[in-house]
């Protein structure tokens, strides 16, 4: 199993070096994704920002590699939502239950500061993920209008 934590800004380069190589196999280092953000680089700044609105959860292995993580932040695009972010593990750790386990943790700490909703944003390129936003209770939903990385295809919501 693994541990977590909230993000601090030594684990940046790592959560960083995570996303991207993910974002690479799924052949997703394209613009308008999370690849080319300059903020990928910085996320502890931005989740430690407002922490009653948004929080990273940083995964570590028993020898206190981190492994992954997810996030969670306000969804602007609709009233009293969350966005579920950046849920991404190292190739060694997939299929071991541990996103599911990260979506988990996330829906646990929307709800508990006060969210209705959850929404997420995805590609049909992450298959797997989609099944397992699926599994969870994500519904499909529209495009909404206020969508950033534009490169995304697939969107969903949960009730909390």
């Amino acid at each position: 199993m693994f541990t977590y934590r909230k993000i601090e800004p030594a684990d940046n380069k790592a959560l960083a070096k995570i996303i991207r190589r993910n974002l690479e196999f799924y052949h997703l280092d394209i613009p308008n994704t999370v690849y080319f953000d300059p903020e990928l680089d910085r996320l502890s700044d931005f989740y430690t920002a407002d922490p009653q609105k948004r929080v990273y959860f940083t995964a570590l292995d028993e020898s206190g590699e981190i492994i992954g993580g997810v996030g969670v932040a306000e969804f602007e695009g609709l009233e009293n939502c969350a966005e579920l972010q950046k849920l991404y593990l190292v190739s060694t750790e997939r299929g071991k239950g541990y996103g599911k386990a990260l979506e988990q943790l996330a829906e646990s700490w929307a709800r508990s500061a006060g969210y209705k909703k959850l929404y997420l944003e995805t590609h049909t390129n992450l298959d797997t993920a989609i099944k397992l936003y699926e599994r969870m209770g994500f519904e499909q939903i529209e495009k909404p209008a206020s969508v950033v990385h534009s490169s995304m295809n697939r969107f969903f919501i949960m009730d909390l």
